[in-house]
This record gives C-alpha cells, structure tokens and sequence, in this order.
C-alpha cells in the first residue's frame, strides 16, 4: 500500500531508495532503512532500467474500477427517480438493500447493501428517514385543537411562584 504524502515526497523517496541501489546495497536493506518492501525497490530499479528517469514520477492510484459504467448509473438514477412502486415493491421507500436488489436485477451486478450508500451519495441522494406517524392520526383535528384549545389552555396558566414543601407554611419570598 503506497504512503500517504504528496508526489514530490513520495518521488523523493524513489530517488533516495535507487541512489543506495547505485551504492550497492541489498534490496532488503534499502527497504529497511526507507520503511518500505524490497518488492518495491525491486520494481522501482527495474522500471528505471526500462524508462530511465521517468521512474521518480509519481501517477494517481486510479483504483478498483466501477462496476457500473456512467451510463449504466443514468438509468439507475432514473430507475430510482419512478420510485419503489415501480419497481414493485410494497411502499415507494427505497432501502440500500432494494436498491442492490434493483442493480442485480436490472444489471447483473451484485452489491452489499453497506456499499449501496456510497454509490448513491455518488450519484447526489442523500439518506433520509421517514417521519414515523400513526396511521390513525387526524391532520384536521390536531390544527383545529392548536387554534382553538391551546390559547384557551395557556391563557388559563399561572406564571411560576415559588412554592413550599410544607403543607401548613405559605411559601417565603
């Protein structure tokens, strides 16, 4: 695994590694001494014997390559955009695990649902719940009670006084 520092670091490494290979020193002990595997130093020396100087350049690390090309992610996108229904599932809720379970279906690509998140994040959705409500709940009634039962409750409130613990001491102030 390459460690972590800018190119020029990292090149300067490569430079100090095939300097005490031109001394004449073991792989392993270049290696020992930079902190790193003699494979390394191995490789190192080789590409400089095939490019020559070329070698100190330091690329990015590209990566795994997608499993989903950019176009194949369009249409997920769009796939998603229909909503779950369409997909027909119970509710329009769509979960990392539908979503696996819709890009193995519809591009034979196979997903663990705990990677699911990235690649939506990738593609601009974020995670969000679902507010939890009662089944039962009634919007009207819960609009007409703050309009009309809570000013009437809290025009009825005292304003806090201190109170007494005793049953016969009215409270001091």
């Amino acid at each position: 695994m390459r460690p972590k520092g800018c190119a020029k670091v990292l090149a300067d490494r490569r430079r100090r590694a095939l300097k005490l290979v031109d001394k004449r020193l073991s792989l392993n002990e270049v290696a020992r001494r930079l902190g790193c595997v003699a494979s390394s130093v191995m490789r190192w020396r080789d590409q400089r014997e095939r490019e020559g100087d070329g070698v100190y350049e330091v690329h990015a690390s590209s990566g795994r390559p997608a499993r989903l090309d950019v176009q194949q992610k369009g249409q997920l996108v769009g796939l998603l955009l229909q909503g779950a229904l369409a997909q027909g599932y119970r509710t329009d809720l769509w979960t990392t695990a539908r979503v696996a379970e819709v890009i193995a279906r519809t591009f034979g690509v196979t997903y663990h649902r705990d990677h699911i998140g990235r690649l939506l994040h990738g593609l601009g959705f974020s995670c969000q719940k679902p507010e939890r409500r009662a089944l039962e709940r009634d919007d009207e009634e819960i609009e007409r009670w703050k309009r009309e039962e809570w000013p009437r409750i809290k025009k009825g409130a005292r304003t806090w006084a201190p109170t007494s613990s005793s049953s016969t001491k009215a409270a001091s102030s």
